[in-house]
């Protein structure tokens, strides 16, 4: 193994960056084949009967083709914004990437509404041929989703105001966010790098942070309010259009996910959540003070906290996903050999990490910043995990690639969890195994209590804002009673200007950006114990299970793979109880 460098390698992708030729001309190349593809569906009539099969072949092997390219583009846009937030030209292509979108999505509902106007046979025969057969779970979904929606004209005027009056309000916020600063200890941080304290060891060191955190987002909550308020005006005003009353619709249908499912999961936690409280008491005694706060959730207990370079951690990463499937940890080691990874701790950069794919060039990039601690190490794996997930369907059509977000979050927490075990099982002394079991068990915290605040406090702020605006002191009040609930009145100490800090709430893809982690963690819960049960056989069972990910729902994939039904409490249940294994072995141990 080679001496890994912490920073990505884009100029393989496009040389240049945001000045790159390569991208003017490919993006140039992508706008004349949208201009093809936008004839195309103009053109074309809905068949009457199965012979007529010709043009629908020809637009569907152009829009694969576009939708590759405007991925790809997509992504690097994104790589460009992250790694250095005040690229300006970055902010320019990005516009160009939402108009290209806006295009696309106007050229699909056009050809959505044809689909619907085919007889219920002919498609269905249709359905079952050749050039269809491969794709057909995405156009059947594509031909339901479109008898929900408004005429073409309708949909083309929203996607065009979009540009403006929708992603824009998202492009805002990343600007506001990117020219925010916190002085700490003489240094300039960015609000990430200030944000990475909240772990740290000293409570001085994090209430600091956390005051000085508040402070800043404080001085402009109220230009975050607009960005939220305006962001879910134009969401409620496209639903009240389409006439969909449940504002879980969208984010339900994006995730291929049953809205009992989704009670069920959230319904099983809740009952499970009196198991932690002991925990959150305990974690306090440990860290020497009454009760905690927002600000102590994460931090470590003690200072025995074991450090890894970045090569260690790599190290550490491929040599236990070996264990697992030999696979997924060749796959980890050609992503730190061919510089995947941007890692580097530095300002500038934006907070977070992320994974995003290169479906055109067979690639992926990851995003972080790496620190050494074993939270780190935690979320490198869990970025990896998404990486080989896209791995592994890149020979699949493009449109079966589409894989929701609680899909996506199954891999990469599965790929954290193999990390996170191996950690506890190697720790050396009592204490260090200690910090790391407390590490996993604060894991399941965040998705059960910090997740579950973020859906409890978007399900009631849009609830408010379908009759008019939401006051920044009513966010406030929102946020810190939603984390009230989901912590179960365990802190001190609440965070109220979450809903600013927090990226998620101000993203354009989709809302409720929160319960698809919950969902991921469980699900590869079931996963990692059968991963456990079945051995060696596992390896090609999991790339089985990770390649139905684009065109299944979620119901039909745990049946189908694991055999079992996520509309009843058992499997959640089930999932929980080997949670609580790591909440017991903690308890003993302390």
């Amino acid at each position: 193994m080679g001496n890994y460098a912490t920073t990505w390698d884009l100029d393989s992708i496009f040389n240049g960056g945001s000045d790159s030729d390569e991208l003017k001309d490919y993006v140039h190349k992508t706008e004349q084949l949208m201009e093809d593809l936008e004839e195309l569906i103009r053109t074309f009539t809905s068949p009457k009967n199965t012979d007529q099969t010709e043009e629908l072949e020809r637009i569907l092997e152009k829009l694969q083709v576009i939708t590759k390219q405007l991925s790809e583009f997509g992504a690097f846009v994104s790589c460009l914004n992250a790694q250095n937030i005040h690229d300006k030209k970055a902010n320019i292509w990005q516009s160009k990437r939402s108009e290209l979108g806006a295009k696309l999505g106007n050229a699909m509902t056009k050809l959505d509404q044809t689909f619907v106007q085919v007889d219920d046979d002919v498609w269905k025969s249709l359905m079952n041929q050749k050039p269809f057969k491969s794709v057909s779970f995405v156009l059947n979904e594509r031909r339901q989703q479109a008898k929900g929606k408004l005429e073409v004209d309708k949909e083309s005027l929203i996607n065009d105001l979009g540009i403006d009056g929708y992603h824009a309000w998202g492009q805002m916020y990343d600007a506001l966010v990117a020219k925010l600063t916190i002085q700490m200890d003489g240094e300039e941080l960015s609000v990430g790098q200030a944000a990475n304290k909240l772990d740290d060891p000293d409570r001085s060191v994090r209430k600091d942070a956390f005051t000085k955190l508040q402070n800043t987002w404080g001085e402009s909550l109220d230009l975050f309010s607009e960005t939220l308020n305006h962001l879910a005006g134009f969401r409620l005003q496209t639903y009240k259009h389409r006439n969909w009353e449940n504002v879980w619709k969208e984010p339900l249908d994006y995730n291929r996910m049953s809205e009992k499912t989704l009670n069920v999961m959230w319904e099983t936690i809740t009952e499970y959540k009196k198991h932690y409280v002991p925990y959150m008491k305990k974690k306090a005694e440990q860290l020497g003070i009454h009760q905690l706060s927002f600000y102590d959730v994460e931090a470590p207990i003690g200072e025995s906290e074991h450090k890894m370079s970045f090569q260690e951690g790599a190290e550490f990463i491929i040599q236990h996903f070996r264990k697992f499937s030999p696979k997924m940890a060749d796959f980890a080691e050609m992503a730190f050999e061919k510089r995947w990874i941007e890692a580097e701790d530095r300002p500038g950069k934006q907070p977070g990490g992320f994974c995003t794919s290169f479906p055109d060039s067979g690639e992926t990039r990851i995003f972080m910043t790496y620190s050494g601690s074993p939270s780190n190490v935690a979320t490198l794996a869990h970025e990896l995990g998404h990486a080989y997930h896209q791995h592994v369907m890149n020979d699949l059509p493009i449109l079966n690639q589409g894989y929701a977000m609680n899909v996506a979050e199954t891999a990469s927490t599965f790929a954290e969890m193999i990390v996170a075990d191996a950690a506890v099982k190697e720790a050396v002394t009592e204490a260090e195994k200690l910090v790391l079991l407390e590490d996993k068990v604060q894991r399941s915290v965040a998705f059960f209590m910090n997740i579950h605040a973020r859906f409890l406090f978007e399900t009631r702020f849009y609830k408010e804002r379908k009759q008019g605006v939401v006051s920044t002191d009513r966010l406030n009040k929102l946020m810190t009673e939603a984390q009230r609930e989901a912590y179960v009145q365990t802190l001190e100490e609440y965070d109220p200007t979450f809903w600013a800090s927090k990226l998620h709430f101000h993203i354009t893809d989709v809302p409720f950006y929160n319960f698809p982690y919950t969902f991921g963690y469980l699900f590869s819960m079931g996963i990692y114990a059968r991963a456990q049960d079945v051995g060696p056989e596992f390896e090609e069972q999991y790339i089985a299970l990770l390649q139905d990910t684009g065109r299944m729902s979620v119901e039909d994939l745990a049946e189908k793979h694991l055999g079992v039904d996520l509309e009843k409490k058992d499997f959640w249940t089930h999932a929980l109880d080997l949670c609580l294994s790591d909440l017991e072995s903690f308890m003993d141990l302390v």
